[in-house]
């Protein structure tokens, strides 16, 4: 995805995971990561990604209304799209924001991050009392009455 892009939480990242940007990917490729780094990652890359399509707008804004520019080369049309899409990226930036936030607040501080701890499946070997054997499947049934 967005790897190599910046995104502005990427020092909220190295904080919550005690770890610089590029080694977080790494170790989220690992197969013990831990979910909370894999969603994390998600939502960066998802964040970059967006905080990218807002800057080429306000670029795109910025070159039609250079002052040294034409002003015959001026469009409303042009500007209104502009600002709807500029809109839209800057709440799908937000909500990424917001669920990235949310995201970091939950996890515990790196010290006590704990690996994910493989254990062998328990397997019962104990045995059942008869008394405590399930009853036949009619036992206890209410015979119908005939007229």
């Amino acid at each position: 995805m967005s790897r190599d892009k910046a995104s502005t939480m990427d020092g909220d990242l190295q904080k919550v995971f005690g770890k610089p940007v590029p080694e977080l990917y790494e170790a989220a490729a690992g197969h013990d990561a831990s979910p909370a780094l894999v969603r994390a990652l998600e939502l960066r890359s998802f964040l970059a990604l967006t905080e990218e399509q807002v800057a080429r707008v306000r670029d795109r804004v910025h070159a039609d209304m250079d002052p040294d520019r034409n002003m015959s080369e001026l469009s409303a049309d042009r500007l209104r799209f502009d600002a709807q899409w500029l809109d839209a990226a800057l709440e799908a930036r937000d909500g990424y924001r917001a669920a990235l936030g949310e995201l970091l607040r939950t996890v515990p501080p790196p010290a006590q991050q704990a690996r994910p701890v493989r254990t062998a499946p328990l397997r019962t070997t104990a045995t059942l009392h008869p008394s405590a054997a399930p009853a036949p499947p009619r036992a206890g049934a209410a015979r119908a009455r005939r007229p």
